[in-house]
């Protein structure tokens, strides 16, 4: 099995661009670190797979005139007089909450588990984020 991997950061920088080169065609490629072991990973396949294993549950409803978005068990919900509308929203709404993830929530016990969630919204673009929502050409 072919593995990039370096056992310091010292060598994984004198190698930087074999390690890149190895995570962007979707090899293993990993830095070992003070006792730890990070993995470098290309972005776009790292998206996808977060999106696949993810599912978004999203829940849009039409009430009082206007529609509604949420997602159960998430602190994340969005209004709009459309359809459209709430979506936008509730993407404004997702980026806001990674942003609070990162600065803040990462340990909370309540939040700690959506790691994976936070990695999804901040490596999605908002057209990437509406399909997770609704699924592609809705």
């Amino acid at each position: 099995m072919s593995v990039t991997h370096y056992d310091s950061y010292t060598d994984a920088r004198a190698h930087l661009k074999d390690l890149l080169d190895a995570a962007e065609r979707g090899r293993v490629a990993t830095v070992r670190r003070d006792g730890g072991r990070t993995a470098v990973v290309d972005v776009e396949r790292l998206r996808a797979s977060l999106a696949t294993l993810s599912p978004s549950r999203a829940q849009v409803v039409a009430e009082a005139g206007g529609w509604s978005a949420f997602i159960p068990g998430l602190p994340v919900a969005a209004d709009g007089a459309t359809f459209e509308e709430a979506i936008v929203e509730m993407i404004d709404a997702l980026r806001e909450y990674a942003e609070d993830w990162q600065e803040r929530l990462l340990d909370a016990p309540n939040h700690r588990n959506n790691w994976a969630l936070v990695q999804l919204i901040s490596l999605s673009t908002d057209d990437q984020l509406r399909d997770w929502l609704v699924g592609p050409g809705r």
